[in-house]
């Protein structure tokens, strides 16, 4: 009789290490996979990532936004033209220089709304740029991997029912946490590309307002939104280089288990200071 107990033991252990095996196996892959496209979506500008997308982006801007900034920009500056009358004593003080003032300030508005979009372009390439810089400094090698799991298996097979089942369900545990922070990346990483291409759309209805004092706010506010959004990529970099070093230094050949959580944890911190990247440039910015 305890030959067929020693055997139901002997095959719920090697299901058990059969399972902790195949959970541990490829566990980093996806997330190796996201962040090490981290660094190339974050380098990338609107105009590159998608050139559909921004193609899109484009064309409503032109037809749809643009005729509304011009509207808004034609009622500025005649009321800029008001004001400056009224402000004269009904032009009774009025120097012919002032004319040419509104219409040299009229014109650079005009400019400044019909190029929006090379404007903002401008604004991405160099970010594009110092992120570039900082890729060549940083360290971006984020794999994760346990060189162990074979020696660990071999651990396994002495270990005792109880033991093992609290493995398998931790080693569960690992790849549920690795799929929700695998999720929570590429959120981040392609939020901030949409939020981006949305910023973008409406440019020409802020840069409208440039040519007034009371309205320039909303202006000068989207500039420093653009700049935030732009320079966030460069933070991202900076989380990334910390990850890297962190991963790095990892031990794994003494306990495989305690290296998996250890790489677990900073891949959690990873995520929150991915999250935090974007308060963070507009915090710096004074975007609000």
């Amino acid at each position: 009789m305890d030959f067929i107990i020693d055997a139901i033991n002997e095959w719920i252990k090697t299901m058990l290490v059969d399972g902790i095996m195949g959970n541990l196996t490829g566990l980093f892959d996806t997330i190796n996979s996201e962040v090490s496209r981290i660094a190339g979506q974050v380098g990338t500008t609107p105009s590159a990532w998608n050139g559909g997308v921004f193609s899109l982006i484009q064309n409503l801007s032109d037809t749809v936004i643009m005729p509304i900034a011009g509207m808004i920009l034609t009622f500025i500056m005649c009321h800029e033209l008001i004001q400056m009358i009224i402000e004269k004593n009904n032009m009774n003080d009025f120097p012919p220089s002032d004319v040419f003032k509104w219409i040299f300030k009229t014109v650079i508005a005009i400019s400044i709304v019909t190029n929006t979009f090379p404007i903002i372009m401008a604004i991405f390439d160099v970010a594009q740029s110092v992120v570039s810089s900082a890729g060549g400094v940083i360290l971006t090698d984020t794999t994760i991997g346990v060189d162990t799991l074979d020696s660990l298996e071999t651990s396994l097979t002495a270990m005792d029912i109880g033991p093992l089942l609290g493995l398998f369900i931790q080693s569960f545990l690992f790849g549920l946490i690795m799929w929700v922070l695998s999720v929570c990346i590429f959120v981040i990483v392609y939020g901030r590309m949409l939020e981006i291409y949305l910023m973008v759309s409406l440019g020409a209805i802020p840069l409208a307002t440039f040519g007034n004092k009371e309205w320039s706010s909303m202006g000068q506010n989207y500039i420093k939104s653009i700049c935030a959004l732009a320079f966030q990529g460069f933070l991202i970099m900076v989380c990334i280089g910390i990850y890297a070093v962190l991963i790095q230094s990892i031990a794994t050949d003494g306990d495989p288990i305690g290296a998996i959580w250890t790489c677990i944890m900073y891949t959690v911190l990873l995520c929150f200071t991915l999250f935090k990247t974007g308060t963070m440039s507009k915090q710096i910015f004074n975007a609000h």
